[in-house]
């Protein structure tokens, strides 16, 4: 006898788009989409912008600088003092610093203003916390050999090998342009290297810009991927927000028996119990110094409407039939609640027959 079995019953395939809160709490845990690549080509491309703009700048400092160096080799007897190679230490320094801290600014403000687009403002602890698999020198190993590894060695080696090439034909573009560069003037020759160097950076940064859009775009639909949840997960996570349904319904049982518990402890207190008479029962407490009117201490339909009426019966409460007053409060009065004034006659009707009949006993 041969038995088939449909494996998709046992399967647990992660089918469905992950929930907000999935994503919230993988968000808590660090585990946001985020293209490093894509700030790193966006913070070159700004760079190189910013010198190009800055170019006539850039110019006049680098000459500066040069005009400077030149004055004090010229002063032979100075340069070699301490003051004098002081003074050319400073000097350098305060040129690396005017070159490169606009470059190091530009390139700051763009990365976090990159990572805020992708990410926005998250703060967590998570992925700094101490683990003890991220020191297990297996599981570094393996991850050093893992196809995400291997996928990234690779991305690496062709783009390196694509920004040659990109270099290589563009510099062959304008190979005119840099042989002529032998007979200018250092003025002429800085300025075409300035834009031969700032044509080539460009062409590779837009290239690095649009490799990391698509590294974005897989990373987004690879994070996706890993928030997948299946059916059983769904219900679980329903489960935990919403509340077990069973045990809600045990509590709201367990709510309703204590409401009846202390409902039921305040017919013994009632001044009467108005019925109609087997299908309601509204116990009445008139209490002078409390208001005006009478509250409805207790109230019930049919098997709870027998109950008030045996233990009103068993303390001694009167028990008056009056099927039209019985029902209205049953219907219009809430428990703890003083009656409408449209219902003080009637009311009052009922407990002066009942202190008549205390009176009379």
């Amino acid at each position: 006898m041969i038995l088939y079995f449909d494996l998709q019953l046992f399967s647990e395939e992660k089918t469905e788009q992950p929930t907000s809160k999935k994503i919230r709490d993988a968000r808590n845990k660090g585990q946001v989409v985020q293209s490093k690549e894509l700030s790193s080509a966006v913070a070159l491309l700004t760079v190189f912008v910013a010198f190009y703009a800055f170019s006539g700048y850039i110019v006049s400092e680098v000459f500066n600088f040069y005009y400077l160096c030149m004055n004090l080799i010229d002063e032979t007897d100075q340069f070699f003092t301490t003051a004098g190679v002081q003074a050319f230490l400073n000097e350098t320094l305060l040129f690396i610093l005017k070159m490169s801290l606009p470059a190091l600014g530009v390139a700051l403000v763009s990365g976090v203003l990159m990572s805020y687009i992708q990410v926005g403002f998250l703060f967590t602890t998570e992925t700094i916390k101490p683990k003890l698999e991220k020191i297990n020198p297996a599981k570094g190993f393996k991850n050093m050999f893992s196809s995400r590894a291997l996928v990234e060695l690779l991305k690496s080696v062709l783009k390196a090998i694509f920004i040659v090439y990109i270099s290589f034909t563009y510099l062959q573009d304008h190979l005119f342009e840099l042989i002529t560069t032998l007979e200018l003037g250092i003025g002429q020759t800085i300025q075409v290297l300035w834009s031969l160097v700032f044509g080539m950076i460009l062409r590779s940064a837009l290239f690095l810009f649009v490799i990391a859009i698509f590294d974005f775009a897989f990373k987004r639909w690879k994070n996706n991927k890993d928030l997948m949840m299946t059916k059983q997960e769904i219900k679980d996570e329903y489960k935990q927000s919403e509340g077990d349904p069973q045990l809600k319904s045990r509590i709201k049982q367990k709510q309703r028996q204590m409401a009846m518990s202390r409902m039921m402890q305040e017919v013994p207190k009632a001044d009467v119990v108005i019925t109609n008479p087997t299908h309601f029962a509204v116990a009445l407490k008139y209490d002078a110094s409390v208001g005006d009117a009478p509250v409805v201490v207790a109230k019930g339909q049919d098997l709870v409407a027998q109950n008030i009426k045996a233990v009103a019966t068993e303390n001694e409460v009167p028990i008056v039939e009056n099927k039209p007053l019985a029902q209205t409060l049953y219907k219009d009065v809430k428990i703890g609640a003083f009656i409408p004034q449209e219902l003080y006659e009637a009311v009052a009707e009922v407990l002066a027959y009942v202190y008549t009949l205390k009176k009379d006993a």
